[in-house]
């Protein structure tokens, strides 16, 4: 079967559509692209579209952005992966870096800090749901990965932080029991800050890391910024990093632009320019110069048993700091209730994250008023 190819306006303009309104998280994103690139348009053949969520699985980075790159890819090369990765980033970035404004602008004014009060619990009752479907459909009834998820998840909620050197030893651990090399067989037999350039480079360097070491969904990226963002260099406080992760649920496209707000509430646009390039760049390289060699090595054992413990890792370091941050944002009943509240409605209901939010943040405005 061969694929009818858009031309590349008619690519960047179903990005550009997808970065604006495409709700739901990474999950949902991948759903879209398929349904709509793969099943309507047929811009892409199904063995294109597995190949290319089959890297965007195996490197890190979050999962969605890295899909509509690979797709880029395919369509023409290194100029389609650079187009498309801008058509679908910079939609959310705009929305981003304008609640930022508003945020820092208008932040300290009661309706704001009411709104938020409702929109911290509701963003838990979300997160929650995220990370067990996340568990869910990376582990599936693998007993390994399961112990693995278990083991990141009290990690990383009792220490309040990501500590990166376990994800690389999960994978490891998984290489070795589920499918060890030749030689390791042979061998068991036997045996807000100014935008200073100093800060800029500073944000940099850590959103480069930040985005080197997300496997699967962008939730992943939650537990790894609040070690750095709040624990490490003070540059938020625990209220406003919630905020921040609320300003990702709020806005369409991939979830980890969360981190334009942060480099917004830390060093202004500057701020907001070099988080944005420095969680995305890895992203796109580890799709531009894999690429072309992905068929030699991607169905590798030691690979997929390697990935698959990092995987289970991030799914459960994703659980771990949905303790860290419940225990911010619920710290009253009103926001236990709205918390409980917004992870029944996900549960049992198909409504958009924007429309959750916007009722949390309505509840938070009455509980207020109310109060006054």
């Amino acid at each position: 079967m061969t694929a009818k190819r858009p031309t590349t306006t008619e690519l960047l303009r179903y990005f550009l559509y997808l970065g604006s309104l495409g709700f739901g998280g990474p999950v949902a994103l991948i759903g879209y692209m398929q349904r709509d690139l793969v099943e309507k348009r047929g811009w892409f053949t199904k063995q294109e579209y597995l190949k290319s969520l089959a890297l965007s699985q195996l490197a890190p980075g979050p999962l969605a952005a890295q899909l509509a790159i690979c797709l880029g890819y395919v369509h023409s090369r290194v100029w389609g992966a650079t187009l498309v990765a801008l058509a679908f980033v910079l939609p959310s970035f705009i929305m981003t870096v304008c609640i930022g404004w508003l945020y820092v602008r208008f932040g300290g004014l009661t309706w704001m800090q009411a709104a938020f009060y409702g929109v911290g619990a509701t963003v838990i009752g979300i997160i929650v749901l995220a990370a067990y479907k996340l568990a869910k459909l990376t582990m599936s009834k693998d007993r390994l990965q399961w112990l693995i998820f278990a083991v990141m998840a009290v990690t990383t909620g009792w220490t309040e932080s990501e500590i990166v050197s376990l994800f690389v030893l999960s994978g490891v651990v998984a290489l070795v029991i589920q499918a060890p090399p030749a030689f390791l067989r042979r061998s068991s037999s036997a045996c807000l800050a100014l935008a200073t350039p100093e800060v800029l480079t500073q944000i940099l360097w850590f959103f480069m890391k930040a985005g080197a070491f997300v496997f699967g969904s962008g939730l992943a990226i939650v537990p790894f910024l609040y070690g750095g963002v709040v624990q490490q260099y003070g540059w938020l406080n625990d209220k406003q990093f919630l905020d921040a992760v609320a300003v990702a649920m709020l806005t369409p496209g991939p979830i980890v632009i969360t981190v334009a707000f942060i480099g917004y509430l830390v060093a202004s646009f500057p701020g907001a320019v070099v988080a944005a390039v420095g969680v995305f760049l890895p992203v796109y390289l580890f799709v531009v110069i894999p690429f072309p060699w992905f068929d030699r090595f991607s169905e590798n054992p030691q690979v997929k048993a390697f990935v698959g413990g990092v995987t289970a890792a991030a799914s459960g370091a994703i659980a771990g700091a949905c303790f860290v941050l419940a225990r911010r944002a619920i710290f009253d009943v009103p926001t236990l209730l709205i918390g409980l509240a917004a992870l029944g409605v996900t549960w049992r209901f198909k409504v958009a994250e924007p429309v959750l939010i916007a009722a949390g943040a309505a509840v938070g405005l009455v509980i207020f008023w109310a109060r006054g």
